[in-house]
């Protein structure tokens, strides 16, 4: 019998290593694609091959991004999995989960599930995972897609904007949330209440705050108030998607004091961008719910210093230029959604109070989805992880140019803007992702499919 090599893979050696234990210098330890060590920064064990990490930068865990409409088939002129996860891969992101609508089949069986795997198989730069969806036409079949490896199910409370993914009525909702009480599974919902949005001034022309008064925050407090209650009374995991009202904090934060199991995201765009900065339009702004005010936006950043909001990811949701400029600036014509897929951490950075730090930006960014989703060795610097690495250069700025970005499309509501914080590499699996080969995996909830 041969003896065991001695020497790991690679050794990445930094002054700041970002870990759930907080920033240390040390040297992290790959062996067969994950972290089998991490030992003093001085004390290198035998490697084939020492990465430096220059002083300037920090060995952030990998990203993971819950919040991605990836679009393919059906709708790849809008993003394509080797497009997105290129994006991916150039903002820090190692891991991404696939909504379930934009594409064409929408992922609400399990014969529509295998086409979108189909379709990502051998195109990914990064590791994706899947998002089933709730509709009320295959509320009996949720337990057949969660058996087939969804990471839980996606339901809309108004219409999504396409045709093929219906939304749920109230007696749906409920329906599908005792659902997922039954399997112990995630339901994701875009938390804006139909009722509301339908009294309010429909959305006409270039303005933008006659955009933002279409979708008041009484619509997503609304919304969360039922959601709560539905958690509540089924004993159900329920997650609020893209929170953009702060005002729904309290009540988020009162539930969860009664053990209520109802968890909530942000996104970039909410955290560094304002209604007061959107010129009428500018629908690269355009999203749904909207960019709310510059006090608003604060208290997001307090609902992330409380524990209130458990993760930032992107709800990068693209379209082709067209799609987004019709109308000529019209917003309530062009396609809503925020192309943001590659720039969510130096926006976030850039856009942090003095308080956040690196160690927050990985909890959020990196940990906290994938502990949403359930990835116990994706998103942190741990022994037993994937080897997944953001190389992250804090203090280095860079202006973005939508045309460079890797996304398919080249329109960005970031474009112009300087940011700071510069990925300078990435890796998945202790391996250095580059342009070539894709190497990326195809996870289920319940293993990793080869």
């Amino acid at each position: 019998m041969n003896a065991p090599n001695p020497l790991a893979d690679r050794v990445f050696r930094a002054r700041r290593v970002i870990t759930p234990a907080g920033e240390l210098a040390a040297s992290v330890v790959v062996r067969s694609g994950r972290i089998s060590d991490i030992a003093p920064y001085d004390a290198v064990p035998g490697a084939r091959q020492i990465v430096e990490i220059p002083d300037d930068a920090a060995l952030l865990p990998g990203l993971v991004d819950s919040h991605v409409h990836v679009n393919e088939p059906g709708r790849t002129e809008w993003e394509g999995f080797a497009t997105a996860t290129r994006a991916a891969a150039a903002g820090g992101v190692t891991t991404l989960i696939d909504m379930p609508l934009n594409s064409i089949p929408a992922t609400v069986t399990v014969a529509a599930l295998r086409e979108k795997q189909n379709a990502a198989a051998a195109q990914c730069s990064i590791d994706v995972g899947f998002w089933g969806g709730a509709v009320g036409s295959n509320l009996a079949d949720m337990g057949d897609l969660a058996n087939a490896g969804v990471f839980g199910f996606k339901a809309f409370l108004l219409p999504s904007g396409v045709e093929e993914f219906c939304h749920l009525n109230s007696a749906q909702l409920e329906a599908a949330v005792r659902v997922v009480a039954e399997l112990d599974a995630l339901l994701i919902v875009h938390a804006e209440d139909p009722n509301v949005i339908d009294t309010a001034p429909a959305p006409h022309g270039r303005g933008y705050a006659e955009f933002l008064a279409s979708r008041p925050a009484e619509a997503e407090i609304r919304a969360i108030t039922t959601l709560i209650d539905l958690a509540e009374r089924y004993d159900a995991r329920v997650h609020i998607l893209h929170l953009a009202a702060a005002d729904a904090l309290p009540m988020l934060s009162a539930a969860r004091i009664r053990g209520v199991r109802i968890t909530a995201e942000t996104c970039p765009h909410y955290l560094s961008l304002c209604a007061e900065e959107i010129p009428d339009g500018a629908t690269e702004f355009k999203c749904c719910p909207p960019i709310r005010d510059r006090v608003n936006q604060r208290n997001l950043w307090n609902g992330l210093r409380d524990n209130i909001v458990d993760c930032i990811v992107s709800d990068h949701s693209p379209s082709t230029v067209a799609l987004k400029r019709a109308g000529d600036g019209d917003f309530g014509r062009a396609w809503g959604g925020i192309a943001g897929l590659q720039v969510g951490l130096p926006a976030v950075w850039t856009a942090a109070p003095d308080w956040v730090d690196l160690v927050d930006l990985a909890r959020w960014m990196a940990t906290g989805p994938a502990d949403l989703v359930g990835l116990e060795r994706k998103g942190r610097i741990a022994i037993g992880a994937d080897a997944d690495f953001c190389v992250f250069a804090p203090h280095e700025e860079f202006t973005v140019d939508a045309a460079e970005l890797r996304h398919r499309n080249p329109i960005s509501a970031y474009h112009g803007r300087t940011l700071r914080g510069v990925v300078r590499s990435t890796w998945l699996r202790g391996e250095r992702i580059t342009d070539g080969r894709p190497r990326g995996r195809l996870l289920q909830k319940r293993g990793i499919d080869e």
